[in-house]
């Protein structure tokens, strides 16, 4: 197959690309700076783009197996209103291009898989959430409502179009696990607020297959939740933790802490969605890791094991 990735320099880009190259596809990784490509396995070709258009790019498309879009800035960092507003545009824009390259196509692609988040739900408490709940009315829900629509119009064209809402993916390569896991590390870890809400996750591996999955699959289109059916709470997360790194876990980080240091993006601590992998689950889709502390286990196994 060839596979065209968007955000292809990203931590679940390069992954991605690195399963499908090692099994003999043909994977283009689009890159806005191709000083950011080093870390791209053999085999994975790197094309530039602007993000915006499907110039110099567009023509990749025609006679594609799939695009896969994951670009967009980071929602880790301090969510200024210059930042937020970055969040929001680079992932328009982003989706924009891919239809521009779809529409010029003249043998469409045969799927887009389009990225999103658990985010896309907002705060729900303990509700349990299947792809069918409801969007939230807060910056990522909104955010999410108009980054999942901005490749829509591909199914006009016949395309089949899967959306990934995506959980914390348990990486120590990038991302926001190794700052969460950081406060342990230190001997100062433990829940943050009061420890109720929900952590969504998802260990690296299942995220890639569970892409693959999409691309693959015919049955699949419309919202999947990527998130491991092992969820579990911020005090059970932290306890987890703790137990498997042999850490304290028990400095409680009040709820006014991450507020006054990160404001409005202290949500991404103090909120959770209790999101289920029901359509994933019901096409047959198979995690590997489905306990927390068997991930982490792996992942800290890996770690010493490369070192």
């Amino acid at each position: 197959m060839r596979i065209i990735i968007t955000g292809g320099t990203g931590l679940i880009g390069q992954a991605l690309a690195a399963s499908l190259a090692a099994d003999g596809h043909d994977v283009i990784a689009l890159s806005r700076s191709l000083a950011q490509t080093s870390g791209l396995p053999a085999g994975v070709r790197v094309e530039r783009w602007d993000a915006r258009t499907a110039d110099g790019w567009g023509h990749l498309a025609d006679g594609a197996d799939a695009i896969v879009n994951l670009a967009g800035a980071t929602i880790g960092q301090r969510w200024t209103v210059e930042h937020k507003r970055a969040i929001r545009d680079s992932r328009l824009n982003a989706g924009r291009a891919v239809v521009e390259a779809v529409e010029q196509a003249r043998v469409k692609p045969r799927v887009v898989v389009q990225a999103s988040g658990i985010g896309y739900y907002g705060p729900h408490g303990d509700e349990l959430l299947a792809e069918d709940a409801p969007p939230g009315d807060d910056f990522l829900g909104r955010t999410a409502v108009e980054w999942e629509a901005s490749t829509a119009p591909v199914e006009a064209f016949g395309v089949r179009r899967a959306v990934a809402r995506t959980a914390v993916v348990l990486s120590l390569e990038g991302g926001s696990f190794p700052l969460m896991l950081l406060p342990f590390r230190l001997f100062a870890g433990g829940p943050f607020g009061n420890g109720r809400q929900w952590f969504p996750w998802i260990h690296i591996a299942d995220q890639v297959q569970a892409l693959r999955f999409l691309i693959e699959n015919q049955a699949a289109n419309g919202p999947f939740n990527l998130v491991s059916p092992g969820i579990l709470t911020n005090n059970a997360f932290a306890k987890s933790v703790g137990r498997v790194m042999g850490r304290p876990a028990f400095f409680r980080v009040p709820a006014f802490a991450p507020r006054l240091a990160l404001g409005e993006m202290a949500s991404l601590l103090l909120d959770g969605q209790n999101a289920v992998p029901q359509r994933l689950l019901g096409l047959g889709f198979t995690f590997r890791f489905a306990e927390f502390d068997t991930a982490l286990r792996d992942l800290l196994r890996k770690s010493i094991d490369s070192h």
